[in-house]
Parts: structure tokens; C-alpha cells; sequence
């Protein structure tokens, strides 16, 4: 069983921690912010240390570690914690519920892939990637590093999304298409065709009607 650090202090640590401990062979012994981000010396019940002091009390040697953070500035907050910690000599574990339908290759490390989420043979996931549940990943594609996917996304074959590209609720990417890096699509949106760098797609959104909901028939 190994040991493992998460970092972070939030609402994606909190869930780490509860995926790594019910259903993973992983016992996570503590937690690490940056000092300015340190509210107490605890959480969930367990040590919580400064960034700065962590390789001192952890030693990379001993403990594994879990960067886990948000898709905050298009993920790269996340990734300059992952190359800090991975430089500081720290194994990055990743995981991938048991409650997912995983038919490809491993992903990379630092991965966060959680359940009802269908992952199709011959795709390729890179480091760094958070897929939230109930998604799709046709065949063939990639998904390449510090991307964040969240829930019911349906991404088709032989796709390849850029790093740090973000991809919100019930997005729909159609086959044999490319997702430039940095690309960012809203919650619903459809893609047909080949995104730009740091291009930004959002859908229309829902508009309010003239009647109330008693004056109209379902």
C-alpha cells in the first residue's frame, strides 16, 4: 500500500482523498498547500504542511504524491504544481475508478478519471488530465497533457484535444477533428470543426420565456 500527499486543500483534494481511500490501494497519510494558502495545520483529520516543508517531512522516497487542483488559468495552476512536484523527485499517482469502463493503454501520471466515464481501445491520455464522470472518448483519439474534461462530454473518434485545453458539460466534438491547445468550449457546446489556439466556443444559452410555467402547457 503506497503512501500518498495530495496536494491541494479543497473540494477536488476532499474528493481525491475519498476516491484514493475506498477504491484504490493507496493510503493517504497527508495534505500540502503553499504557505499562503495554509488556514489551519489539518485537513480531513490529517497533517496539512506547507509546500516548502513537504520533501522535509514526505521525502519523495518514501511518499507518492497527488496534484489536485482545478482547471484554474486553463489548467496551468495545476501544471506548475505537477512540474514543482514532480521535479521536487515525487512519483505522481493517477486515478482511475473502478467504476469507469477503461478498454486503452494507461494514461499518464497525475491523472484523475472518475467513474461512468467509457474509454474506447487505442485512445492516448497524456499527464496531467481530469476526466469528471459519465464521459465518452471515442477511439483513437488523445487527449493530450493538462487538459481538464468535465462530466457527459462526448468526444468521437479520432480526435486529438491540445494541452491544457478545458471541455465543459455535455460538450459534443465530432470525429477526426483537432482541439488546438488552450482551446476553451463551454457547457453544451458543439464543435464541428478544427479549433485555433485559445479560441473560445459558446453555445446559445437557454432564453426566458414570456409566460410562467402555469400558463403553458409540458
Amino acid at each position: 500500500m503506497a503512501r500518498l500527499v495530495i496536494f491541494g486543500a479543497g473540494d477536488i483534494a476532499r474528493l481525491a482523498h475519498h476516491y484514493f481511500t475506498t477504491d484504490s490501494p493507496h493510503r493517504v497519510v497527508a495534505f500540502t498547500v503553499d504557505r499562503d494558502y495554509m488556514a489551519d495545520e489539518a485537513f480531513l483529520g490529517l497533517p496539512l504542511c506547507a509546500a516548502d516543508e513537504v520533501v522535509a517531512r514526505y521525502p519523495p522516497g518514501d511518499f507518492q504524491m497527488f496534484v489536485a487542483l482545478s482547471y484554474s488559468r486553463m489548467n496551468h495552476v495545476r501544471a506548475a504544481k505537477y512540474a514543482e512536484m514532480k521535479g521536487a523527485g515525487y512519483r505522481l499517482e493517477t486515478y482511475i475508478s473502478s467504476r469507469c469502463t477503461y478498454l486503452a493503454e494507461p494514461p499518464g501520471d497525475n491523472c484523475f478519471i472518475l467513474e461512468d466515464n467509457t474509454i474506447q481501445p487505442f485512445v492516448t491520455i497524456g499527464n496531467n488530465v481530469t476526466l469528471w464522470s459519465g464521459n465518452h472518448i471515442g477511439h483513437d483519439s488523445t487527449i493530450e497533457d493538462h487538459c481538464f474534461i468535465a462530466s457527459h462530454v462526448v468526444v468521437s473518434g479520432h480526435v486529438r484535444v491540445g494541452e491544457y485545453s478545458f471541455i465543459g458539460v455535455n460538450a459534443t466534438l465530432r470525429n477526426s477533428i483537432t482541439i488546438a491547445p488552450e482551446t476553451l468550449i463551454g457547457a453544451g457546446a458543439i464543435v464541428m470543426k478544427s479549433t485555433r489556439p485559445k479560441q473560445v466556443y459558446i453555445p446559445e444559452r437557454a432564453k426566458l420565456f414570456a409566460k410562467t410555467s402555469d400558463e403553458v402547457s409540458p
